[in-house]
């Protein structure tokens, strides 16, 4: 039985590429560095764990021995704490192609529609290097350009365009005149076995799309139709510096671990259009690409996919507001220290404890404000949230209960914090 190894195997199109492969007949092989994000994939495959930036050319040597294929789909959309492109699309392709060194075995590089040398993003340029890096060598390789990929699961750019198509009442348009082309990921896995099995000629590059473009304003209003909801009756065009500016600021939340697909990398790249030219695979032999509307047929929408679309943006609007929330809270309480113990103190505790406890319960909540802005943490802070919240009640309830028949309803305005944070630790994937 051949064997074939899939880089980035719990990844959107990484895991479509392990199944198409293993139904094709391949032992498959996916490869991460995260153990939880594959006990989540459900793939029923072998797994080998490696850090693609920091693995050696000897190390995959050994790893890849047996390997009759090997698939790339590996990839970071900009720079960030867990996230190094150069790493990622260049020095990691040279490691594995010295480790490959003569060898027969076929690399497959699943790359980007619009990769350039001379691209304005670093996304394209990082993955042009790698492409470049691949092309130079001596291996029996194969790269796949895709265009917008679209699947059931929704992640990154697919996602933010069904949390687009499922805004309220206002159509916001962003770059609405830039041209957008789609593939399947179905299509694309299947040009993954296509390619695996020599059912293409070798060492070519092939874009993976549609025939036919459309609008990006287009694209939202028919996936806003695929989602079953009503047509907007009003547009508003988003100025392009107020893109660049929530692109810088995506930019900024990168940093604190959220992988946002509104960072300046994915908004160039919107900008410039999401376009390829099917022309060559169709030439090879390839199977045509279904097109836009094709595809959405073959998945319709459920109910699932209308709550996903209307809670990805709430999500982030969710944890700022209990950011804000907490650290409000905590600062209040830390600015005026006096006032918050005199709630115990008028209620018979000591002074000094009294004190003590309204500068830890400042301090606690300010950190817990904070830490949910970290995407590390945002899961964990918002649990602490809801224990902290609760020890605030019950506490509450014991020492001063009277508070719950206050007029300004100090208690009573605690209790929807519960709730907001439990809605945000269960959306928030744990890594």
């Amino acid at each position: 039985m051949p064997r074939a190894f899939v880089l980035g195997g719990y990844g959107l199109i990484g895991a479509a590429c392990c199944r198409a492969l293993a139904q094709a007949g391949y032992a498959v092989t996916a490869v991460g560095r995260s153990r939880a994000a594959a006990a989540q994939s459900g793939l029923a495959v072998d797994w080998l764990f490696r850090d693609l930036v920091t693995t050696d050319a000897a190390t995959w040597r050994a790893d890849l021995a047996d390997a009759d294929v090997v698939v790339n789909a590996a990839g970071a959309l900009q720079d960030g704490p867990r996230d190094d492109l150069d790493g990622v699309h260049d020095r990691a392709l040279g490691a594995l192609i010295d480790g490959l060194g003569d060898s027969a075995t076929r690399f497959v590089q699943i790359s980007a529609a619009g990769v350039s040398p001379d691209s304005p993003t670093a996304f394209f340029r990082s993955k042009a290097r790698g492409d470049a890096r691949l092309m130079a060598s001596g291996l029996d390789w194969i790269i796949l350009r895709p265009t917008l990929v679209l699947a059931p699961a929704a992640y990154g750019g697919t996602a933010l365009l069904r949390a687009a198509a499922a805004a309220p009442l206002l159509h916001f348009r962003v770059f609405p005149d830039a041209p957008v082309q789609t593939v399947a990921l179905a299509d694309l896995a299947q040009a993954v076995v296509t390619a695996a099995q020599g059912g293409i000629p070798r060492q070519r590059i092939y874009d993976l799309t549609e025939a036919e473009s459309r609008s990006f304003a287009a694209t939202t209003e028919q996936m806003r139709a695929w989602l079953g909801l009503p047509p907007w009756r009003t547009a508003l065009t988003l100025p392009e510096p107020l893109a660049r500016l929530t692109g810088r600021f995506a930019d900024g939340l990168g940093r604190l671990g959220w992988r946002g697909p509104l960072r300046t990398n994915a908004l160039v790249s919107l900008r410039d259009g999401i376009t390829g030219d099917p022309a060559a695979w169709q030439a090879a032999g390839g199977a045509p690409c279904k097109n836009f509307e094709a595809t959405l047929a073959a998945m319709p929408a459920t109910p699932q996919d209308r709550w996903f679309a209307r809670m990805y943006l709430l999500l982030p609007l969710a944890i700022g507001v209990l950011a804000l929330f907490w650290m409000a809270s905590g600062l209040i309480a830390l600015a005026q220290p006096q006032r918050s113990a005199e709630v115990l103190t008028l209620r018979g505790m000591a002074p000094g404890p009294a004190m003590a406890i309204a500068l830890i319960g400042g301090v606690f909540d300010v950190a817990l404000g904070l830490a949910i802005l970290w995407r590390r943490w945002a899961r964990r802070a918002a649990m602490g949230m809801i224990a902290v919240a609760g020890s605030y009640l019950l506490g509450s309830l014991i020492v001063a209960p009277d508070l719950w028949l206050d007029p300004m309803g100090p208690m009573v305005k605690v209790l929807p914090a519960l709730p907001l944070a439990l809605i945000v630790a269960s959306l928030i994937e744990p890594r």
